[in-house]
């Protein structure tokens, strides 16, 4: 087989800019803050007014300073997801479809900030994904639950799935148990509900959503015919 004409692109989320500034302004703020409370009572508004604020710059700038400077590589093999908990890899092979989900309410159809992946299995990426990864997703994930518990069906069965996800996950002759089998079993219920196993929020990206999703399905085909050649 010849050598692979794609070549691999390392995706950077614009969020993680700016993140060494507003920490050192939150910083200063909460040093301020503090010294006009040790100034005088007649000072105690302004003081809590910069301590607060600051506060919050800090909370804010730490965050950005956490997350990983690549959020994604997009390789001939497949996807690989960065998260500050860990990564996961999703093979071309594995990927079914690839789009941003959409749900309906009322007569307008919402597009979810997401960009959704439909897996063939869902085993492969519980095989490789770390445990502190998918128990953070599983949080991450709580207001897709609220988006289709807001949706026009029968909230029983919703339920029902959910209660199976302290249960075994099993897929072909493989068995899951414990934060593993709860992602599974969530990653079939948003499946069922929103028609994808996965998501990747797009302020993860670094272009449109739309434009994203057209670079993904060229490297698919492109990564598939040469891996048929």
């Amino acid at each position: 087989m010849e050598q692979s004409n794609l070549q691999t692109l390392l995706i950077k989320s614009p969020n993680k800019r700016n993140g060494l500034t507003l920490t050192f302004i939150g910083i200063t703020g909460v040093v301020v803050g503090i010294g006009l409370f040790l100034a005088g009572s007649h000072l105690f508004t302004p003081g809590i007014i910069c301590f607060a604020l600051g506060a919050i710059a800090v909370v804010l700038g730490v965050s950005k300073l956490v997350e990983p400077e690549v959020t994604m590589s997009i390789a001939p093999q497949g996807i690989r997801y960065f998260h500050r908990r860990g990564e996961v890899q999703v093979d071309w092979e594995n990927i079914q479809r690839l789009d941003q989900p959409r749900v309906t309410q009322g007569l307008e159809t919402i597009t979810l900030p997401y960009i959704g992946i439909k897996l063939k299995t869902v085993g492969p990426v519980l095989d490789c994904i770390s445990l502190r990864l998918a128990s953070g997703l599983l949080t991450e994930q709580r207001p897709l639950l609220m988006t289709v518990s807001a949706q026009d069906e029968d909230l029983s069965t919703l339920e029902n799935q959910m209660s199976a996800e302290f249960t075994p996950f099993i897929e072909d002759d493989s068995r899951y148990k414990g934060v593993l089998a709860m992602f599974g079993h969530r990653c079939r219920i948003l499946g069922s509900h929103l028609g994808y196993h996965l998501y990747i929020a797009t302020d993860a990206l670094d272009r449109p959503a739309e434009e994203f999703v057209s670079l993904l399905r060229r490297y698919q085909r492109q990564a598939i015919m040469e891996s048929d050649e």
